[in-house]
């Protein structure tokens, strides 16, 4: 599975949708009123959302960038998972699962 980096659940990620559900909720209510500058400024608002958003992140409140070394390690580890067990290097055999088959005699 694929490492996910915590869904966003970082102080910028939060504070940027907040304040685009705000300015969703302002621009929402001025539709319906029928008032177009209360709709773009609602419009406005979820644009402000996501620049503070990046701000935010850029100033190190976002998901912080994985090292070289962690990239590294995680793709060995994946390596190492996946490559095939060699024939006579120390694999175990399997045993067969399930009951085994009855034995007949022939006389």
């Amino acid at each position: 599975m694929a490492h996910s980096g915590g869904h966003g659940h970082t102080p910028a990620a939060w504070t940027g949708v907040i304040i685009s559900f705000i300015g969703f909720c302002v621009a929402g209510v001025f539709m319906v009123a029928a008032n177009s500058a209360g709709f773009w400024a609602g419009i406005g608002v979820i644009g402000l959302g996501a620049l503070v958003g990046l701000v935010m992140k850029a100033a190190g409140l976002g998901t912080p960038k994985e090292s070289e070394e962690l990239v590294r390690a995680r793709a060995l580890a994946a390596r190492q998972q996946t490559a095939p067990a060699v024939a006579g290097a120390g694999a175990v055999k399997a045993e067969p699962q399930g009951e085994p088959e009855p034995q007949t005699q022939t006389a």
